[in-house]
């Protein structure tokens, strides 16, 4: 039998856009917008972008390296508050094995014209398949993107 493990970590992470929250919260919600800024690198073959956004409401987003392993990230969001908060819960898997678990909270707060947007991340990750350092990693990159989608 396969020895199992696990860790549990959590993060934050900040950043300011240029742009009020309004555009901010947009990025996130626009199907088009959000498949835009997170994916995985350009290199990657991406499946198309499922997005339901709303209390209740499940996005699907699967991508990886060509001859795989695919990378699918499935949500499901359970709080939404327009250009303020966004809570949702997500799993990661690589092929058919699942990563992770992990509870997510953005805030966006106006700041002038521009936006503090802070991430928090709490997640239990299987296996030595995932860790919070790597997962913090990707994180901020996708952060990265999104500022990049709003400039």
């Amino acid at each position: 039998m396969k020895e199992r493990s696990i860790q549990h970590g959590s993060f934050t992470i900040e950043r300011r856009y240029e742009v009020p929250p309004t555009e901010v919260f947009a990025a996130w919600a626009d199907p088009e917008a959000k498949a835009r800024w997170f994916s995985g690198p350009e290199e990657w073959e991406v499946a198309p972008h499922q997005l339901d956004f709303r209390v209740g409401g499940r996005e699907v987003s699967s991508s990886g390296p060509k001859g795989g392993p695919v990378h699918t990230y499935r949500a499901i969001y359970w709080d939404i508050v327009p250009n303020e908060r966004i809570v949702y819960t997500y799993e990661m898997l690589m092929g058919e094995t699942r990563v992770s678990v992990s509870l997510t909270t953005i805030e966006l707060k106006p700041e002038g014209g521009r936006t503090l947007l802070t991430l928090t991340e709490h997640g239990a990750f299987f296996d030595k398949l995932d860790s919070p350092a790597r997962r913090e990693q990707g994180t901020g990159s996708l952060l990265d993107a999104l500022a990049r989608e709003l400039a």
